[in-house]
C-alpha cells in the first residue's frame, strides 16, 4: 500500500510539474526570437520596411491565438514622428514626417480593468540612426536578439497562456508590440496620448525589455517599478524561489513603462541586465538564455495570479529622476552596470572602441565616481551629469579602479 501510495505521488508530481512546464511554450519562444533577430529583418529599425514585416509577422501571431485587433487599423496602430540622426532637434520641425507601427491585441475577459502587456519591436536596423554602440555600425545588421525580441517573444507567450488556460481572470489585457522605442518611447508615448481604451480603466502595465541574458550563476534579475504600488513587492517576493532579484521603486526608466507611469498608472519592468552586444551587431539569437526566460515568465504568470485576486491597485507616485529617456548631446561609450549594488558610484560593464571613455583609457568594471564637476552615486547621476556636456567638450572623469582612484581626461 504504501509504495502504491508512492507511486502515485510521484505520478502527481510529475502531472503537476508538466502542467506547470506547459504555462510557457517554449519553443514559440524560441521561434518567435530566432525570426525577429534573423538577418532577413535587417534589424527592425524604426519605420522601415523591416520593421513592418516585423508588424506583420507579430499581428499573425496574435491572429492564431484568436485575440482581437485593437489597433487603429485592425491590430495595427499607426503614428507619425520626426527624426534624423544627423539633424538637431532646433530644425526637425522642417523634416518629412516618417511613420512607426505598433501592433495590438486584446483578450476580452468582460471586466472592468485592463492589465497592459508590453514589449517593443523595433531596434537599431543597420546602425544609421545613432543608437549604435558599434565603433563603425553604419550597414551593420544590428539583430537585437535581447533587445528586444525577447520581450516580444516573452509578450507573446504570455498571450498565449492567458487565452489558453481555460481560466477567466478578473481583469482584461491588451498586448502592445511597441515601434521607435529606441529613437525615444516614441510608440508607447503616441499610445498613452490616444490610447484604445480609457486610461482610468488600466489595472497596470507589465515592460518586458532585455529578459534573454540572465546570468545562470547569479540569477539576477532586475525588477523596476516596485514602488508604484504598495502590492507589486510584496507580490513578488512571494511568488520567487529562484532569482535573486535587484528591485528598484522608481516608475521613471529607458524603456516604454515610463510613458505609463507618467499617465499614473502602475507598473513593473522586468529586465536581466546590460552585456557587451547591447546595442551592437553582436546581440544574437544563439547568446539567448531560453531556460532564463521561461523562468522569469512563470514567475511574471505567477504574479499576474497573485494580483487577479486584489482590487484595482492604486497608484503611487515615486521618488526618481531622469534617466535618460531621450537623446543625448554627447555620450561616453560606455555600458553601465544596473545591476551594480554597491552605494557610490557607477561601474561600467562594457567600453565602445573609438569613444571617448576609451580613447581616455577607461575600462570594463571601472566604476565613475565624478564626471566633471558632477558627483556620481549612481547610474541615475551618471546621465544627469551627461546632460551638461556638448559635442567637443573637454572634462575629467574620476573612476575607482580596484581599491584606487584616478583620473582621466576625457573630450566628447
Amino acid at each position: 500500500m504504501i509504495k502504491k501510495i508512492f507511486l502515485s505521488g510521484l505520478i502527481l508530481v510529475g502531472i503537476l510539474t508538466a502542467k506547470a512546464q506547459q504555462r510557457v511554450p517554449m519553443d514559440q519562444i524560441v521561434r518567435v526570437v530566432s525570426y525577429l533577430s534573423s538577418d532577413e529583418l535587417n534589424g527592425r529599425g524604426t519605420g522601415s520596411a523591416d520593421e513592418r514585416k516585423a508588424a506583420k509577422f507579430i499581428a499573425a501571431q496574435f491572429e492564431a491565438m484568436h485575440l482581437k485587433p485593437k489597433g487603429r487599423k485592425g491590430y495595427f496602430y499607426d503614428f507619425t514622428y520626426k527624426y534624423d540622426a544627423n539633424i538637431h532637434d532646433t530644425i526637425k520641425a522642417n523634416l518629412k514626417p516618417k511613420i512607426g507601427r505598433n501592433v495590438l491585441a486584446y483578450l476580452d475577459n468582460e471586466a472592468e480593468n485592463t492589465i497592459v502587456i508590453g514589449a517593443h519591436y523595433d531596434h537599431c536596423g543597420l546602425g544609421l540612426d545613432g543608437n549604435s554602440l558599434d565603433a563603425n555600425p553604419k550597414e551593420k545588421i544590428h539583430n537585437g536578439a535581447d533587445d528586444n525580441a525577447s520581450g516580444v517573444a516573452g509578450m507573446l507567450a504570455l498571450a498565449h497562456y492567458l487565452s489558453t488556460n481555460g481560466f477567466k481572470e478578473k481583469n482584461n489585457f491588451l498586448f502592445i508590440a511597441f515601434s521607435g522605442e529606441e529613437l525615444g518611447l516614441l510608440g508607447s508615448k503616441k499610445w498613452c496620448e490616444t490610447p484604445s481604451i480609457p486610461l482610468n480603466k488600466i489595472n497596470y502595465m507589465i515592460n518586458l525589455d532585455m529578459i534573454g541574458r540572465l546570468n545562470e550563476s547569479t540569477k539576477k534579475l532586475l525588477v523596476y517599478g516596485v514602488g508604484t504600488s504598495d502590492h507589486f513587492k510584496e507580490t513578488i517576493e512571494k511568488n520567487n524561489s529562484y532569482f535573486s532579484i535587484k528591485y528598484d521603486s522608481a516608475g521613471v526608466g529607458p524603456s516604454d513603462h515610463t510613458s505609463f507611469y507618467l499617465k499614473d498608472i502602475p507598473v513593473l519592468h522586468f529586465f536581466t541586465g546590460q552585456h557587451s552586444d547591447y546595442h551592437k551587431p553582436t546581440d544574437d539569437a544563439d547568446k539567448i538564455n531560453f531556460k532564463g526566460e521561461e523562468k522569469i515568465l512563470e514567475l511574471i504568470i505567477d504574479i499576474i495570479n497573485d494580483l487577479d485576486s486584489k482590487q484595482k491597485l492604486h497608484f503611487y507616485k515615486t521618488k526618481s529622476v531622469d534617466m535618460g529617456t531621450t537623446s543625448f548631446k554627447v555620450t561616453m561609450g560606455v555600458m553601465p552596470d544596473y545591476a551594480f549594488d554597491e552605494s557610490l558610484g557607477m561601474r561600467i560593464d562594457g567600453v565602445t572602441d573609438g569613444k571617448p571613455a576609451a580613447n581616455a583609457g577607461i575600462q570594463k568594471g571601472d566604476i565613475v565616481i565624478k564626471l566633471g564637476t558632477y558627483k556620481v552615486d549612481n547610474v541615475q547621476d551618471y546621465m544627469k551629469a551627461l546632460g551638461h556636456f556638448n559635442k567637443g567638450d573637454k572634462t575629467t572623469v574620476t573612476i575607482k579602479r580596484g581599491s584606487n582612484i584616478k583620473t582621466a581626461n576625457i573630450q566628447f
